[in-house]
Protein backbone atom coordinates (compact mmCIF):
# COMPACT_ATOMS: atom_id res chain seq x y z
CA UNK A 1 0.00 0.00 0.00
CA UNK A 2 1.47 3.22 -1.06
CA UNK A 3 0.79 6.50 1.24
CA UNK A 4 1.83 9.86 0.20
CA UNK A 5 1.34 12.99 2.12
CA UNK A 6 0.69 15.89 -0.65
CA UNK A 7 2.30 19.03 0.01
CA UNK A 8 0.19 21.85 -1.30
CA UNK A 9 0.74 25.84 -1.83
CA UNK A 10 -1.72 28.90 -2.60
CA UNK A 11 -2.01 30.11 -5.94
CA UNK A 12 -1.68 34.12 -4.84
CA UNK A 13 -3.63 35.10 -8.24
CA UNK A 14 -6.05 32.07 -8.83
CA UNK A 15 -6.43 30.85 -5.21
CA UNK A 16 -5.83 27.78 -5.90
CA UNK A 17 -4.43 25.11 -3.71
CA UNK A 18 -1.60 23.28 -6.21
CA UNK A 19 1.03 20.72 -5.55
CA UNK A 20 4.23 21.58 -3.90
CA UNK A 21 6.09 18.09 -3.16
CA UNK A 22 9.53 19.99 -3.89
CA UNK A 23 9.73 23.03 -1.69
CA UNK A 24 11.12 26.62 -2.76
CA UNK A 25 14.17 26.45 0.19
CA UNK A 26 15.41 23.70 -2.35
CA UNK A 27 14.14 24.82 -5.60
CA UNK A 28 15.48 28.68 -5.36
CA UNK A 29 19.39 27.66 -4.90
CA UNK A 30 18.96 25.57 -7.44
CA UNK A 31 17.82 28.03 -9.73
CA UNK A 32 20.29 30.72 -8.84
CA UNK A 33 22.97 28.13 -9.21
CA UNK A 34 21.92 27.54 -13.02
CA UNK A 35 21.36 30.80 -13.87
CA UNK A 36 24.57 31.81 -12.90
CA UNK A 37 25.96 29.08 -14.83
CA UNK A 38 24.15 29.67 -17.58
CA UNK A 39 25.36 33.23 -18.04
CA UNK A 40 28.93 32.04 -17.84
CA UNK A 41 28.25 29.86 -20.70
CA UNK A 42 26.63 32.14 -22.64
CA UNK A 43 27.07 35.74 -24.30
CA UNK A 44 25.51 38.46 -22.55
CA UNK A 45 24.72 41.87 -23.70
CA UNK A 46 25.23 44.95 -21.32
CA UNK A 47 24.84 48.52 -21.58
CA UNK A 48 22.59 48.50 -24.75
CA UNK A 49 19.61 50.72 -25.29
CA UNK A 50 17.92 46.99 -25.56
CA UNK A 51 19.45 45.33 -22.80
CA UNK A 52 18.60 48.39 -20.82
CA UNK A 53 15.14 48.40 -21.92
CA UNK A 54 14.92 44.86 -20.74
CA UNK A 55 16.45 45.55 -17.45
CA UNK A 56 13.64 48.70 -17.09
CA UNK A 57 10.98 46.61 -18.01
CA UNK A 58 11.85 43.99 -15.63
CA UNK A 59 11.73 46.32 -12.68
CA UNK A 60 8.67 47.89 -13.63
CA UNK A 61 6.82 44.72 -13.90
CA UNK A 62 8.68 43.54 -10.40
CA UNK A 63 7.17 46.48 -9.11
CA UNK A 64 3.46 45.59 -9.94
CA UNK A 65 4.17 42.36 -9.05
CA UNK A 66 4.86 43.71 -5.54
CA UNK A 67 1.89 45.88 -5.32
CA UNK A 68 -0.28 43.35 -6.21
CA UNK A 69 0.27 40.88 -3.65
CA UNK A 70 0.85 43.28 -1.08
CA UNK A 71 -2.42 44.58 -1.35
CA UNK A 72 -4.09 41.22 -2.11
CA UNK A 73 -2.69 40.00 1.64
CA UNK A 74 0.42 38.22 0.60
CA UNK A 75 3.00 40.81 1.55
CA UNK A 76 6.74 39.02 2.15
CA UNK A 77 5.77 36.71 -0.81
CA UNK A 78 8.46 37.49 -2.53
CA UNK A 79 10.96 38.15 -0.28
CA UNK A 80 13.31 35.05 -1.06
CA UNK A 81 13.53 36.36 -4.63
CA UNK A 82 16.86 38.18 -6.25
CA UNK A 83 15.62 39.81 -9.38
CA UNK A 84 17.86 39.63 -12.44
CA UNK A 85 17.49 40.93 -16.25
CA UNK A 86 19.59 39.95 -18.89
CA UNK A 87 19.49 40.01 -22.15
CA UNK A 88 21.71 37.11 -24.11
CA UNK A 89 23.18 37.06 -27.79
CA UNK A 90 20.98 34.40 -29.20
CA UNK A 91 18.92 34.28 -32.15
CA UNK A 92 16.14 31.60 -30.55
CA UNK A 93 12.92 33.50 -30.15
CA UNK A 94 12.54 33.08 -26.41
CA UNK A 95 12.72 34.52 -22.91
CA UNK A 96 12.26 32.48 -19.43
CA UNK A 97 11.73 33.18 -15.98
CA UNK A 98 13.40 31.13 -13.19
CA UNK A 99 12.04 30.20 -9.75
CA UNK A 100 13.39 33.39 -7.80
CA UNK A 101 13.17 36.01 -10.68
CA UNK A 102 16.33 35.18 -12.66
CA UNK A 103 14.85 36.70 -16.01
CA UNK A 104 16.52 36.10 -19.64
CA UNK A 105 16.03 37.69 -22.83
CA UNK A 106 17.10 36.52 -26.15
CA UNK A 107 17.80 38.78 -28.84
CA UNK A 108 16.27 36.97 -31.52
CA UNK A 109 12.99 38.02 -29.86
CA UNK A 110 12.95 41.71 -30.02
CA UNK A 111 11.86 41.53 -33.21
CA UNK A 112 8.92 40.17 -31.88
CA UNK A 113 8.64 42.05 -29.19
CA UNK A 114 9.17 45.55 -30.99
CA UNK A 115 8.72 47.73 -28.41
CA UNK A 116 8.93 48.32 -24.73
CA UNK A 117 5.03 47.16 -24.20
CA UNK A 118 6.26 44.13 -26.20
CA UNK A 119 8.62 43.31 -24.22
CA UNK A 120 6.85 44.05 -21.20
CA UNK A 121 3.83 41.12 -22.42
CA UNK A 122 7.01 38.55 -22.26
CA UNK A 123 8.18 39.85 -19.40
CA UNK A 124 5.13 39.57 -17.72
CA UNK A 125 4.27 36.05 -18.92
CA UNK A 126 7.46 34.77 -17.81
CA UNK A 127 7.35 36.65 -14.78
CA UNK A 128 3.97 34.62 -13.68
CA UNK A 129 4.75 31.53 -14.91
CA UNK A 130 7.58 32.10 -11.60
CA UNK A 131 5.13 33.63 -9.30
CA UNK A 132 2.84 31.04 -9.59
CA UNK A 133 4.84 28.72 -8.57
CA UNK A 134 4.91 26.66 -12.14
CA UNK A 135 8.43 25.35 -11.87
CA UNK A 136 7.71 23.59 -8.71
CA UNK A 137 4.21 22.22 -10.15
CA UNK A 138 6.21 20.81 -12.87
CA UNK A 139 8.85 19.34 -10.54
CA UNK A 140 6.10 17.60 -8.19
CA UNK A 141 4.02 16.75 -10.76
CA UNK A 142 6.36 14.84 -12.52
CA UNK A 143 7.69 13.36 -9.55
CA UNK A 144 3.86 11.64 -9.31
CA UNK A 145 4.06 10.90 -12.48
CA UNK A 146 7.21 8.76 -11.67
CA UNK A 147 5.26 7.31 -8.65
CA UNK A 148 2.27 6.12 -10.95
CA UNK A 149 4.69 4.29 -13.21
CA UNK A 150 6.63 2.38 -9.95
CA UNK A 151 3.27 1.68 -8.20
CA UNK A 152 2.18 0.20 -11.72
CA UNK A 153 4.70 -1.75 -12.87
CA UNK A 154 5.17 -3.29 -8.98
CA UNK A 155 1.20 -4.31 -9.05
CA UNK A 156 1.87 -5.84 -12.67
CA UNK A 157 5.20 -7.55 -11.82
CA UNK A 158 3.81 -10.88 -12.41
CA UNK A 159 2.74 -10.50 -15.92
CA UNK A 160 5.05 -8.90 -18.29
CA UNK A 161 3.14 -9.04 -21.34
CA UNK A 162 0.43 -7.07 -19.47
CA UNK A 163 3.42 -4.93 -17.94
CA UNK A 164 4.78 -3.89 -21.11
CA UNK A 165 1.16 -2.81 -22.78
CA UNK A 166 0.69 -1.10 -19.13
CA UNK A 167 3.95 0.89 -19.62
CA UNK A 168 3.25 2.34 -23.35
CA UNK A 169 -0.23 2.86 -22.22
CA UNK A 170 0.61 5.02 -19.30
CA UNK A 171 3.65 6.72 -20.90
CA UNK A 172 1.05 8.08 -23.71
CA UNK A 173 -1.96 8.41 -21.13
CA UNK A 174 0.09 10.29 -18.54
CA UNK A 175 1.46 12.45 -21.04
CA UNK A 176 -1.09 13.29 -23.23
CA UNK A 177 -3.78 13.27 -20.62
CA UNK A 178 -2.03 14.97 -17.74
CA UNK A 179 1.14 16.83 -18.33
CA UNK A 180 0.50 18.43 -21.48
CA UNK A 181 -2.95 20.04 -20.23
CA UNK A 182 -1.36 20.61 -17.09
CA UNK A 183 1.13 22.75 -19.19
CA UNK A 184 -1.41 24.71 -21.51
CA UNK A 185 -3.54 25.24 -18.47
CA UNK A 186 -0.24 26.54 -17.24
CA UNK A 187 0.62 29.25 -20.11
CA UNK A 188 -2.69 30.36 -20.14
CA UNK A 189 -2.32 31.12 -16.68
CA UNK A 190 0.50 32.72 -16.68
CA UNK A 191 -0.97 35.07 -20.30
CA UNK A 192 -3.85 35.72 -17.61
CA UNK A 193 -1.56 36.79 -14.97
CA UNK A 194 0.81 38.27 -16.85
CA UNK A 195 -1.24 41.21 -18.57
CA UNK A 196 -2.37 42.10 -14.83
CA UNK A 197 1.40 42.71 -14.29
CA UNK A 198 1.94 44.35 -17.71
CA UNK A 199 -0.96 46.47 -16.68
CA UNK A 200 -0.60 47.53 -13.43
CA UNK A 201 3.63 48.71 -15.30
CA UNK A 202 1.37 50.76 -17.22
CA UNK A 203 1.26 48.72 -20.22
CA UNK A 204 -1.66 48.39 -22.34
CA UNK A 205 -2.14 44.69 -22.19
CA UNK A 206 -4.28 44.43 -26.06
CA UNK A 207 -0.32 44.18 -26.79
CA UNK A 208 -0.50 40.62 -25.68
CA UNK A 209 -2.75 40.06 -28.72
CA UNK A 210 -1.02 41.88 -31.27
CA UNK A 211 2.38 40.63 -30.46
CA UNK A 212 1.01 36.86 -30.72
CA UNK A 213 -0.26 37.44 -34.06
CA UNK A 214 3.01 38.69 -34.78
CA UNK A 215 4.35 35.38 -33.64
CA UNK A 216 1.71 33.51 -35.25
CA UNK A 217 3.55 34.81 -38.94
CA UNK A 218 6.76 33.35 -38.16
CA UNK A 219 5.69 29.94 -39.84
CA UNK A 220 6.59 26.72 -38.86
CA UNK A 221 3.78 23.80 -38.90
CA UNK A 222 2.79 23.80 -35.11
CA UNK A 223 1.60 20.28 -33.57
CA UNK A 224 -2.17 19.89 -33.09
CA UNK A 225 -2.92 21.88 -29.66
CA UNK A 226 -4.21 18.46 -27.85
CA UNK A 227 -0.82 17.45 -28.45
CA UNK A 228 1.21 20.67 -27.51
CA UNK A 229 2.47 21.89 -24.29
CA UNK A 230 1.13 25.09 -25.25
CA UNK A 231 -2.27 26.93 -26.47
CA UNK A 232 -2.90 27.46 -29.95
CA UNK A 233 -1.66 30.84 -31.02
CA UNK A 234 -5.36 31.89 -32.30
CA UNK A 235 -6.42 30.59 -28.63
CA UNK A 236 -4.27 32.41 -27.25
CA UNK A 237 -4.94 35.80 -28.98
CA UNK A 238 -8.67 35.24 -28.55
CA UNK A 239 -8.17 34.90 -24.68
CA UNK A 240 -5.75 37.85 -24.70
CA UNK A 241 -8.26 39.85 -26.12
CA UNK A 242 -10.89 39.13 -23.78
CA UNK A 243 -9.11 39.47 -20.67
CA UNK A 244 -7.37 42.83 -21.58
CA UNK A 245 -10.48 44.90 -20.67
CA UNK A 246 -9.93 42.88 -16.55
CA UNK A 247 -6.21 43.32 -16.80
CA UNK A 248 -6.93 47.34 -17.04
CA UNK A 249 -9.70 47.24 -14.44
CA UNK A 250 -7.42 45.75 -12.02
CA UNK A 251 -4.85 48.15 -12.83
CA UNK A 252 -6.99 51.33 -12.24
CA UNK A 253 -7.50 49.94 -8.63
CA UNK A 254 -4.01 51.04 -8.16
CA UNK A 255 -4.44 54.43 -9.64
CA UNK A 256 -2.95 53.24 -13.51
CA UNK A 257 -5.61 55.15 -16.08
CA UNK A 258 -2.92 55.62 -19.12
CA UNK A 259 -1.96 52.49 -20.30
CA UNK A 260 1.90 52.28 -23.08
CA UNK A 261 1.47 50.69 -26.34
Amino acid sequence: VLIMVVACTTNPFTGKETLALVPNSQILPMAFQQYDQFLSEHKVVKGTADANMVKSVGQKIAVAAERYLTANGYAGYLKDYRWEYNLVEDPAINAWCMPGGKIVFYTGILPITQNEAGIAVVMGHEVAHALANHGQQRMSAGQLQQIGAVAGNIALSNDPEYQNVFNQAYGIGSSVGVMLPFSRSHESEADQIGLTLMAIAGYDPIVGAQLWERMSQQGGEAPPEFLSTHPSNETRINNIKAWAPGAKAEANKFGVTKFKK
